[in-house]
């Protein structure tokens, strides 16, 4: 299966992604390079899908969201292209798209669409953007990733949240596990009285940026904050996906937003979400529910999405986030667009989608897919 080959990462295709700093990278910080799992290379390499290969380096930046994930598709494509080589440096979305609108990477990674409007008399980052690839850029969904409300509470195996109560917690203004509130929506279960300690990620993040527009689209009485990459809640501030999840599993009465394969990678308890139409888990079904009644944003071939966070639609998981890939619709270097081309169709393709439910993403659902893979085939 797909997830076998992450095993190869390092010494197939993933050289390093502190080699982004050959490329003009100044961000100096350590990456999550974690992986799991192994598969002989004769073995991986039959169940590699087809692959348009170059021989070149591709580097990329951003998401660390989708880190798992983009190593899944780099491991497979490296699997089949062996002279192609693929950096991808997990620092943030926001770190990301400032290091692609700089010219330092070839494409980021971004849990959210490109800003279309700027700040105090600012150009917008898709302004930025399109002057830096003398082109529009364009924001191609690739990867969903639910967010986990993850939690760490001994003798508690299931929860259920809603979105005032989880805007309670994250503010601070619920401290205890055993708090009526979070007592009413789970009868039956017992408990403790447990303090409770938030972990936030402290890095500017496209997963908080997603986690605090579902509070104030679901909740906004009680979460009266803006969404922003820049968490405002309460609690303590730890980098990146791995360290948020790392603070609950270390932590009795732990609780975070964390991206799903996270939260699974760690064992971590996972919240079900009641939204108002019935307590529904987190599993791939419920997350392609609600990425498939996504509205696109973008026009033509940028496909940034409206998310729904306040769905109420039973079945319908609420707290999902897409990470894009940001890539120039028309690349100044002929060639290097080519090379992005060929590994973004690679990505995309229906064979390593799948695979990435294994790992705690949900694969696109069937028309999203259809119109990425269209995108991909229209750049140049």
């Amino acid at each position: 299966m797909i997830s076998k080959r992450i095993g190869l990462v390092a010494s197939v295709a993933l050289v390093g992604s502190l080699a982004l700093a050959g490329c003009g990278s100044d961000n100096t910080t350590g990456t999550d390079t974690g992986t799991s799992g192994s598969a002989s290379g004769s073995a991986a390499a039959s169940e590699a899908p087809k692959a348009d290969c170059f021989s070149g380096t591709v580097n990329a930046e951003g998401s660390s969201a989708q880190k798992n994930a983009i190593e899944e598709a780099i491991a497979s494509y490296g699997e089949a292209c062996k002279d192609a080589k693929l950096n991808y440096n997990p620092t943030g979305s926001g770190a990301g798209i400032k290091q692609f609108i700089a010219g330092q990477v070839d494409f980021a990674g971004s849990d959210s669409a490109l800003k279309t409007e700027g700040k105090d008399g600012a150009q917008s980052e898709a302004a930025q953007a399109e002057a830096f690839c003398g082109s529009p850029a364009w924001n191609l969904p690739m990867v969903t990733g639910p967010i986990a409300i993850a939690f760490n509470v001994k003798g508690v195996d299931k929860l259920v949240i809603t979105p005032a109560v989880a805007a309670d917690i994250f503010s601070g203004k619920v401290t205890t596990w055993n708090d009526p509130k979070i007592a009413e929506i789970n009868k039956g279960a017992t408990l403790p009285a447990t303090a409770i300690k938030v972990f936030f990620r402290s890095d500017e993040s496209g997963t908080t940026e997603n986690f605090t527009k579902y509070l104030k689209a679901a909740a906004a009485d009680a979460w009266t904050a803006d969404a922003s990459k820049k968490w405002t809640g309460a609690g303590e501030g730890k980098e990146k996906s791995a360290g948020v999840a790392e603070g609950v599993k270390s932590t009795d009465g732990g609780i975070t937003y964390v991206e799903w394969s996270y939260a699974k990678d760690n064992k971590l308890g996972i919240a079900s979400v009641d939204n108002g139409g019935g307590a529904v888990e987190l599993n791939g079904e419920s997350v392609g529910k609600a990425v498939a009644a996504a509205k696109q944003s973008g026009t033509g071939n940028d496909l940034a999405l409206k998310l729904d966070y306040a769905t109420k639609e039973a079945g319908a998981y609420p707290i999902i986030l897409v990470t894009y890939e940001i890539v120039c619709s028309k690349n100044k270097d002929a060639e290097k667009g080519k090379n992005i081309k060929a590994f973004l169709k690679h990505f995309g393709s229906a064979d390593v989608q799948k695979g990435l439910e294994e790992i705690g993403y949900a694969p696109l659902p069937k028309e999203v897919e259809d119109k990425v893979l269209t995108a991909i085939d229209a750049l140049s």
